[in-house]
């Protein structure tokens, strides 16, 4: 549907079917209809994403207040630059991109490594069990000293991880995004994300498995 006819329509309909409209809509559908000049495509957008992304920043970057700062400046490149956006591809990869370099940038301007939190780590993993599923431990009298312990033990290791090796374990095993997003996020190709992966992992795994034996 060209855009001049998604703005057309929006504009016509009251503005909670607008909304109603735009939450049914993919989002190449919600891309076109700000692009057609509808602003509360852009709202959806940030819906959508504002969570998944402040999640993968402070994992990166490990600074809750500044992984939200770093999402505030994600979205206003979106705003400023989705007219440059190629609609043949994936909205969420762009986006992650963007959000993957401005962590980048934030880890090369600061001295202290970062952290990346985990509640639990599957150790000789299957490629297929992506992304990794948090274990709910709740019901055992243990569970908060277990997940102070286990969360100290996952930040000191992580932290230990190459930045290139880290990136790319943090979008496959938490974010669960194909060897061909990261790829295209990274700017890496498929041959470098799979010996970067693979090394990260046997990396990670040694390091960790010990303490949570």
């Amino acid at each position: 549907m060209a855009a001049s006819v998604v703005r057309k329509q929006l504009i016509t309909t009251p503005a909670v079917s607008v909304r109603e409209q735009l939450k049914l809509a993919d989002d190449s559908g919600v891309v076109t209809a700000f692009l057609g000049g509808e602003e509360r495509a852009f709202e959806e957008l940030v819906v959508r994403y504002q969570t998944r992304l402040l999640n993968f920043i402070y994992r990166t970057v490990g600074d809750r207040e500044r992984a939200e700062d770093l999402v505030q400046e994600v979205f206003i490149r979106v705003y400023r630059h989705l007219h440059r956006f190629d609609r043949s591809k994936k909205f969420s990869t762009w986006v992650y991109t963007i959000a993957s370099n401005l962590a980048k940038n934030e880890l090369r301007n600061r001295s202290r490594n970062p952290l990346v939190l985990f509640q639990t780590v599957k150790k000789n993993w299957q490629d297929e069990d992506r992304p990794l599923e948090f274990e709910d431990s709740s019901t055992r009298p243990d569970d908060m000293y277990r997940k102070r312990h286990l969360r100290q033990v996952v930040e000191e290791s992580v932290a230990k991880l190459p930045e290139h090796h880290r990136d790319v374990f943090v979008l496959r095993e938490l974010e669960g995004k194909s060897y061909e997003e990261i790829a295209e996020i990274t700017g890496c190709n498929l041959g470098t994300v799979k010996s970067r992966l693979n090394r990260a992992r046997n990396s990670f795994a040694e390091i960790v498995a010990p303490e949570l034996e």
